[in-house]
Parts: structure tokens; sequence; C-alpha cells
């Protein structure tokens, strides 16, 4: 079993998926770049957290 993620995690994605969706694919070191562009995050953990969701969420649309 993985971790749960947290509704901020969630909710975060969710607007990036909505807002730049077509930009993210499923290359994890390719959407932490575009998460570090497009949200302020407060740090390094939080950024790849968002960043590896993103990825399996696009992963699991294929």
């Amino acid at each position: 079993m993985g971790r749960i993620k947290t509704t901020f995690i969630k909710r975060k994605t969710k607007e990036l998926n909505k807002v730049h969706g077509d930009h993210f694919t499923t290359d994890f070191e390719q959407n932490k770049k575009l998460t570090d562009q497009y949200v302020k995050v407060p740090s390094k953990k939080l950024r790849n957290i968002i960043a590896g969701y993103m990825t399996r969420l696009r992963r699991k649309e294929q």
C-alpha cells in the first residue's frame, strides 16, 4: 500500500491539471520542473509530492 495524499496535495494537483494539464507528462523529472514553475510551494518535498501525484494521474489516464 502507498502513502495517503493530503487534501492540499490533491487540490493543488487538480488545479494544476485544470489550468496547465496539457504541459504535464508521465515523466517525473519534467513534472518537477513544471510544478516548480507554476506553483509556489514552501519546500522541495511538497513540490516532489505534487509532481509525483501528477505523474501518477497522467499514467492512469493513458
